[in-house]
Parts: structure tokens; sequence; C-alpha cells
């Protein structure tokens, strides 16, 4: 099994979870999250008074799947997610050794 961890712009999270719906996935997490990259946030006028905003609002997405599911989430989030722009956001992939329900105790692809 796979863990995608998915960092994106928020104004893309209903499209990235409609995506990740056609794909035949349903459990999904979110976290709303603030950080920075190559992005390094922007200045901003405020009654006058410029200031710096080094975080910049994201939306983290966690989800477990089955490894032969999991390019095509992959490619779900990429195309969903993607305007061409900077700070688009990063996918992060990792192998999830096991997964167990806490209600019934079912264990690995069943728990998912």
């Amino acid at each position: 099994m796979k863990k995608i961890e998915a960092i994106i712009k928020p104004f893309k999270l209903d499209e990235v979870k409609e995506a990740l719906h056609e794909v035949g996935l349903q459990g999904i997490t979110v976290v709303e999250a603030k950080g920075f990259g190559r992005q390094k946030g922007h200045t901003e006028l405020y009654r006058g008074a410029e200031y710096v905003v080094d975080f910049l609002p994201k939306v983290k997405i966690e989800l477990v799947c089955e490894d032969s599911v999991a390019e095509r989430a992959v490619e779900a989030i990429m195309s969903a997610a993607r305007t061409g722009r900077i700070g688009d956001g990063k996918i992060f992939i990792s192998t999830v050794e096991e997964v167990i329900r806490i209600r019934t105790g079912e264990r690995g692809a069943d728990a998912v």
C-alpha cells in the first residue's frame, strides 16, 4: 500500500477531491496548512504599511491506497491541482506497512 500526501493550493481542493472520487478513492484526510517553497511568500500593503507574508495558505491531502491505484491517484491529483504557476504544490509517496481499522480490527487492504 502507498500513502500519498499532496500539498496544493486551497482553491483546487474541490477539483482534486472530485478527480480522486472518479478514480475510485473515497477516503481522504484534509488539513489546512501554511508554508512556502520557491514561492518565498510576498509583500502586502495593509493600512499604508508594507509587511511580508512568509507563509502562504495551503491544503495538505493525505490518503492511503493499494499499489495498483496509486499511480492513477497521483495523476488525478496532478491534473486537477495544476495551474501552471509557481506554488502548485508537491506530492509525496511513501510505503505503508500496515493499516488497521480501529472499529473492526480489520487489517491491510480491507481496512482502507
